[in-house]
Parts: C-alpha cells; structure tokens; sequence
C-alpha cells in the first residue's frame, strides 16, 4: 500500500489508463505517463511509481530545534533528508527549489539512498550526537513507500524517526506510519478552509486537524502556523486555532513564525513582530507553549 489501483483499461492501448493514488485527500487519477499534483508520484504503464523514492536533495546534521522542535530530545542533533515533491501549492512556500518537482525553479539535483544506506548514516553519526532521521524539507508523506521502508530500519538501529509535514494526508496511509514516528511537526497554515484554498488543498483544514489528532495519540507533536499579512494574521483566527488545539492537549508547542517574501509573495512585508506579539499574547491564554520562529 499503496500500489495504485486502474481506473479504465480496455483492449484499445490508445485509450488512456489512469491510476489513482489515495496518498492525500487530492487522490490523483494519473494518466499514463503523468504525475499526480504532488509531481513525486508517475503513473509507469499503469503502475503507480513513487519516481521521488530514494532522491535525496538536501541532507545535514540540525539541531532538533530547528525542525522546530522545541520541547522533543531538546539539545540534541538529527540527521535531516530531503526529497522533492508537494502535495500543496503554497505561493509563500519557504523550500520551494526543493519541493518544487518539476524544476520551475532551476535544475534540481539529489543523490540516491536506499532506505538502509540512509539507516546506516544516521547510525555512524551518533558520534556526532545524532539521534535518528527528519523527513523534512519538502513533504515527507508524498514519498510515503521511502517512509515506510526506512523508518523500521532506522527504529531498529534504536533511534527515532521525525516527521516535519503539512499534514495533508489521507487517514490510512497516516495510521500505517505512525507506529514508527516518534516526533511531528505538524503545520497548520491557517484556521480556515478558505486559506487552504488558495494552496489548492480542497478538505485542507479538516484533514490536517484530523491528521494532528491522529498523531497526538501516539508521538510527541508541535504545531508551527506561519503568519503572513493580511491572510492569516487576525486575532480571531488565532484565538480559534489555540481554543481548538488546547482541546486536543493544552501542552502542544505552537510555534507562531515569521514570514518573509518568498516565491510568489515577494510583494508582501515580513510579518511586524508586534502582529507575532499580539498573536502569541492571544494563544497562550489557551496553550501553554508558544513559541516564536523566525524572530
């Protein structure tokens, strides 16, 4: 799972076979030779192929801080990978040479791991105070078989896996990784459906609600909402979003970061600190952690 399932095959090889792909709430019916929205995922002759698994485009030793995890294994190093490839379009997106699958932006280039070459780096980099594996820097669920074979690899070298993700995925596919994540951070862009429209993530709210709901059962989670002005940047919105997530555990780290013009924001200001302020006062009237990023 997933494999990719036919839509319509006939004896005809000029009619088109679709695959679907039930990764995200997007569940892409592919056309032969196609790429679903996330442009990591390519319908081979009627086999859905995750043509991202193994691509590594970016890799470095972080402080677990910087994930941001403020309140998991605090002082410590873990080894963190990228692929390519999204499942949202963000016009802000802050990574967007490396989650950008299609190579708009410039050539992208990646070296090859296999799932127990990757394994076995994290371990030789103990020495250097490494704890395990962040799938991070593009999204990590659009390369979900790459996930799934690594992961109980990694755990079985006695180390932790983090996942640094939009939250956008299906329930199924989620339950299936989460017995071997020990460590999320989960964002959530916004507190309405509207502005995860405007990232063309149609149930985009709900889903990644559900998502941080799922993953609080089991991992150790922290949520990061990137504040931008003049979308989501309101009191309101803000008060909301801590009422919802003090519901779900009043201890959840909410890290509320700064944004700065990038990709296809570059007519925006950086976010006033005083606007970080005036939402941080307003969400740890709910949640005991707030955290400012970017600052």
């Amino acid at each position: 799972m997933p494999s990719g399932r036919p839509l319509a095959r006939t004896m005809d090889e000029r009619t088109t076979v679709y695959v679907s792909c039930d990764i995200c709430p997007h569940e892409c019916a592919i056309p032969r030779g196609g790429l679903g929205f996330c442009g990591a995922r390519l319908n081979d002759g009627g086999v859905l192929t995750p043509i991202s698994y193994g691509e590594i485009t970016s890799i470095a030793l972080d402080p677990i801080e910087k994930k941001p995890l403020a309140h998991y294994r605090p002082g410590s190093k873990i080894l963190s990978v990228g692929s390519f490839g999204c499942n949202l379009a963000c016009p802000f997106c802050q990574n967007h040479e490396i989650a950008d699958a299609r190579g708009e932006f410039g050539l992208r280039m990646s070296d090859h791991m296999k799932p127990v070459e990757l394994a076995d780096l994290a371990e030789k980099m103990r020495d250097h105070g490494n704890i395990g594996v962040a799938y991070t820097y593009n999204e990590p669920f659009v390369n979900w078989e790459f996930l799934r074979d690594t992961m109980p690899l990694v755990r079985g070298r006695g180390m932790v896996n983090v996942v640094v993700t939009n939250g956008y995925i299906n329930e199924e596919p989620l339950r299936k990784l989460l017995p071997y994540i020990d460590a999320l951070n989960i964002d959530l862009k916004g507190f309405s459906q509207g502005f995860y429209d405007t990232m063309g993530a149609p149930s985009g709210l709900e889903t990644v609600k559900r998502t941080i709901e799922l993953a609080r059962e089991s991992a150790h989670v922290e949520v990061t909402t990137l504040v931008i002005p003049g979308e989501n940047d309101t009191v309101r919105e803000m008060n909301a979003e801590a009422t919802w997530l003090a519901s779900i555990d009043p201890g959840i780290c909410l890290h509320i970061t700064r944004f700065f013009p990038r990709h296809r924001m570059l007519d925006r200001p950086p976010t006033p600190i005083s606007t970080l302020e005036r939402l941080a006062a307003t969400a740890s009237i709910h949640l005991e952690n707030v955290v400012l990023g970017n600052v």
